[in-house]
């Protein structure tokens, strides 16, 4: 119609021959950001003005890092050399690309699988392969005392229950009165058994056999494998162990280097003592000072050099038995099992205190309404120079700041999703807390890549539904790529656009470029941005921006033209508001999304303060 306006204000795309305009200066100090900050380590640096820049110098030029073989894929080829390409190929892998993706994911899987036999291992195979018989049931010791009809000669334990009664020899008597006890004074020595024993010192040169002294000293044979077949006494190969209460209570017992000394051979043939002998001036005195304490003579025996070269001579020549003590394999399994429980029980508890003190004093001061409710933004009916112009629109003001006429049909053109969310308030240049509530700005992220109606719906019904409110929550749906799943007739980026109220203003979105997760070619994708509202079936309304990754010109035949992974989708969102929060240079897309969400939502992006995703094939509750 002649002489009447038409408000088809939609965003077209820069057609001016100008350069693009640069962003100007803030007017006014009406657009600014509460938390703005700057990160001179993410920027390039400079080549240097004095010295010209060498071959060495960093230009900051991302090169492909996989230009060349690493470790990891060396790695992977290793690992999967039973797979050559040629028998990828006949299962469909035919790219190099994804072939070498194929070796990687194999790789980790072996990985993983070595990691779960390591710590299944360590878990429960440890304890058997490093102490067999367990903690109770070692078998390299028997305890004195523990068991009847065993005796000891040198350390080991003997079984007497088999033995012939000697004349002047009872061994059933000697076990019942206690098991275990040292008898190797009984058998003859020579001072050619213990060639040790060099020394001309008392220690060393005491007769081993004194009948006169001793009773029964010498009565028996040799200790020989013949003596032990005639005495029919067998040898149990355990050692015998004491305790250091039982050593404490027995007479003439000292202990060096954790063996068991019966001294008696020696006290009975030297009573008194002897002047000037650092080695019995030691035996003595831990035998008198020391008996409720152990008799442990160690530290007194390595502290002088004579008494310490003695203590072979002792150990050979009085050796009764060890302190029974578990073994190495048996206290390395422990201290393992001990500290794994130890690090497991301090996270569990440490996670359970700050889960406690998260909830009794820190959740209460998280979500308590700001005490600075006068932050103040640019409301989204005044948008920047040059965001949102269009034919109609020379003034930078967004069309729906605008008096709304009607049309033909007496309707306004715009639909109910056209309208500014926060409190249905008019427009107003600035827009701040005390305005729009304290309630916090919420995002809802939902990856997709090849799912079918039901699926994608069902997910995005259970976040609509939701009791939170529909002016604070934005629902953001990623579409990895151009797909069509398996038996469905439309794209996945199809299906979620068709369930979307799209909002007129935006018009149709443009591809925007941004740089994706990936090499090569890859490194570079287009993505299309579509704003509007999710109606649900109990009637709310919720904001919702949808990227769909489209890909660069050059790979529209391609099979997955834009898809680059959830990584890279995931990246899309967490790159925007990095780049929004901390003032950083934005890409297209990050631009584009800029305008939409604050149209969308009533505030610059900034506000948002949450972020939960969720998988596209899961529901809320």
């Amino acid at each position: 119609m002649a002489g009447a306006k038409t408000f088809d204000d939609i965003p077209l795309p820069y057609t001016s021959a100008k350069p693009l305009p640069t962003r100007q200066p803030t007017r006014s100090g009406s657009l600014k950001r509460g938390k703005t900050l700057t990160r001179p380590e993410r920027h390039v640096v400079p080549a240097p003005l004095i010295a010209p820049p060498t071959a060495d110098y960093d230009t900051g030029v991302i090169g492909d890092p996989r230009s060349g073989w690493d470790w990891w894929v060396i790695w992977s080829y290793a690992t999967t050399f039973w797979a050559p390409p040629a028998l990828l190929s006949l299962f469909g892998i035919k790219e190099k690309q994804s072939r070498q993706a194929w070796r990687e994911k194999m790789t980790l899987c072996w990985i993983a699988i070595l990691m779960g036999g390591v710590v299944g291992f360590a878990t429960m195979g440890l304890q058997r392969a490093l102490c067999p018989g367990g903690e109770n049931g070692n078998e390299m010791f028997r305890r004195l005392g523990q068991d009847p009809m065993t005796l000891s000669i040198h350390g080991w334990v003997f079984n007497i229950s088999t033995s012939l009664t000697q004349d002047n020899i009872d061994f059933y008597a000697i076990s019942k009165a206690l098991p275990g006890q040292d008898i190797t004074s009984l058998f003859t020595r020579q001072a050619s058994d213990y060639p040790e024993c060099s020394s001309s010192a008392r220690y060393a040169s005491t007769p081993l056999c004194n009948p006169t002294i001793v009773k029964g000293s010498c009565a028996l044979e040799s200790p020989s494998d013949n003596t032990y077949t005639k005495l029919r006494i067998q040898n149990t190969s355990l050692l015998e162990g004491y305790s250091w209460d039982q050593v404490a209570s027995l007479k003439n017992y000292i202990v060096i280097d954790g063996m068991v000394l019966n001294m008696s051979p020696y006290l009975d043939a030297n009573p008194q003592p002897i002047q000037n002998d650092n080695v019995d001036f030691a035996i003595r005195h831990t035998i008198a000072n020391q008996s409720t304490s152990g008799k442990d003579a160690t530290m007194l025996f390595h502290h002088r050099q004579t008494s310490r070269e003695a203590i072979k001579c002792l150990q050979s020549r009085y050796l009764a038995g060890r302190i029974d003590k578990i073994t190495p394999g048996c206290f390395v399994a422990n201290l393992f099992l001990y500290a794994s429980l130890t690090i497991i029980l301090g996270v569990v508890f440490v996670r359970f205190a700050m889960a406690c003190i998260f909830n009794w004093f820190m959740s209460a001061r998280l979500v308590k309404p700001p005490k600075d409710l006068a932050r103040t933004a640019i409301s989204p009916a005044v948008m920047p120079e040059g965001a949102n112009m269009s034919v109609h629109n020379r003034t930078g003001t967004a069309p729906w700041a605008e008096s709304k006429k009607p049309n033909k049909l007496g309707k306004s053109k715009l639909n109910s999703s056209s309208q500014t969310l926060v409190n249905g308030a008019a427009p107003d240049p600035l827009i701040s807390l005390a305005k729009i509530g304290t309630e916090l700005f919420t995002i809802c992220l939902v990856t997709c890549y090849s799912e079918g109606e039901d699926s994608v719906r069902g997910t995005v019904e259970s976040i609509a539904a939701t009791n939170y409110s529909d002016s604070r929550k934005l629902i953001w749906i990623v579409c990895d790529g151009m797909i069509t799943g398996q038996g469905e007739k439309m794209s996945t980026p199809d299906i979620c656009v068709s369930m979307l109220d799209a909002d007129p203003r935006f018009g149709n979105p443009m591809p925007m470029g941004f740089i994706a997760v990936g090499s090569g070619a890859k490194r570079e994708n287009r993505a299309m941005v579509y704003a509007g509202h999710y109606v649900s079936k109990n009637g709310h309304r919720t904001p919702t921006i949808i990227v769909v990754k489209c890909g660069i010109p050059s790979e529209a035949k391609d099979k997955k033209p834009g898809n680059r992974g959830k990584r890279d989708s995931q990246l899309i969102l967490m790159n925007f508001f990095s780049r929004v929060t901390y003032n950083d240079r934005m890409s297209p897309l990050d631009f584009d999304l800029f305008r939409k969400v604050q149209t969308l939502m009533g505030v610059t992006p900034d506000y948002f303060e949450v972020v939960l995703m969720v998988s596209r094939t899961c529901h809320l509750h």
